[in-house]
């Protein structure tokens, strides 16, 4: 019996692939607008506001500097008054911007700076989309106040599900004003990420992982990541490649072929984002395309690709 054409399996695959898969948020938030228009139209602002954190990641540096492009790093830390003062600028400079966001250069539930920024933002442009990106650490316990200052996407960089594993990638965290090291650090820091993105979909945020692929150490375990981050409720993923440095400067990048078999092993569970620009914690724009961080804060700042999460 010959097949309807509308019930061709390719030609379903090719439409459903020019659809938004985040209608809601296609053209209005970078990370969430998975069709060609709708990421040239998504200009976003990152706040540094968050000076600390509270787990050690051997591929994360933070600073303060004009040159290098990654998570991180920003031009200067922003109290949350100086944050809305910095909003309100950013708007007359890129009136497209849509989304806020929060993502260093420390974590930014490490500290009560994100939070009490957001409120401030929520307050004045209720209109703006806010994002969050956190290790996870604490968002069990913060995931009812993230909500409640109108925070309605998150990002949870997620490297491991294997303490074995993530005790390489994080062998020491702050918890309970007390240190971990280990296998018990990894441990309650998976267990606090699955239950705090578990919590998050339930209230119904819209979620993202970001997942370093470091070789030797997580590359054959990407697909284990995306699988367990899918069952707590996540809905994207981020394969970002290690940019070798601090404690992993020994290791070599990904190559091609490792990214793309990372890729195609987290595409079994969950959809793949795949133009991450590697943002600074104070970038002003539309990644890739505009920049209006230099006018914001002073001097021009020249890039280098570089990669850390605060």
């Amino acid at each position: 019996m010959t097949m309807p054409v509308d019930s061709c399996p390719a030609q379903t695959m090719r439409m459903a692939a020019t659809k938004p898969a985040f209608p809601a948020l296609e053209g209005r938030h970078p990370c969430f607008s998975t069709t060609a228009v709708g990421h040239a139209r998504s200009a976003r602002l990152h706040l540094p506001v968050s000076p600390g954190c509270n787990i050690d990641c051997a591929f994360c540096i933070r600073d303060f500097n004009r040159r290098e492009q990654r998570p991180g790093v920003a031009t200067r830390l922003l109290s949350p008054d100086q944050a809305v003062e910095i909003t309100e600028r950013a708007l007359e400079l890129c009136p497209t911007i849509n989304v806020v966001g929060i993502a260093g250069p420390g974590d930014p539930l490490a500290t009560p700076h994100a939070l009490q920024t957001f409120e401030k933002v929520h307050a004045r442009w209720p209109e703006l989309v806010l994002c969050l990106s956190t290790n996870g650490l604490m968002l069990p316990q913060r995931i009812e106040e993230i909500a409640a200052v109108g925070v309605s996407t998150l990002t949870v960089t997620v490297n491991s599900v294997d303490p074995q594993i993530q005790a390489q990638i994080t062998p020491k965290i702050a918890w309970q004003r007390r240190r971990l090291d280990g296998i018990a650090a990894a441990e309650r820091l998976i267990a606090n990420q699955l239950d705090g993105i578990a919590k998050a979909a339930a209230l119904g945020l819209t979620i993202k992982i970001n997942t370093v692929l470091i070789p030797t150490v997580n590359d054959d375990h990407i697909g284990t990541v995306a699988e367990r981050v899918a069952e707590a409720g996540a809905q994207l993923i981020n394969i970002i490649p290690l940019i070798p440095q601090h404690g992993f400067a020994h290791l070599p990048a990904p190559g091609m072929m490792k990214r793309y078999v990372a890729r195609a092993d987290a595409e079994q569970h969950l959809r793949v984002f795949t133009h991450c620009q590697r943002c600074r914690a104070d970038a002003c724009g539309i990644p890739g395309v505009s920049d209006y961080t230099a006018q914001l804060y002073g001097d021009g700042i020249s890039a280098e690709p570089t990669f850390s999460h605060g």
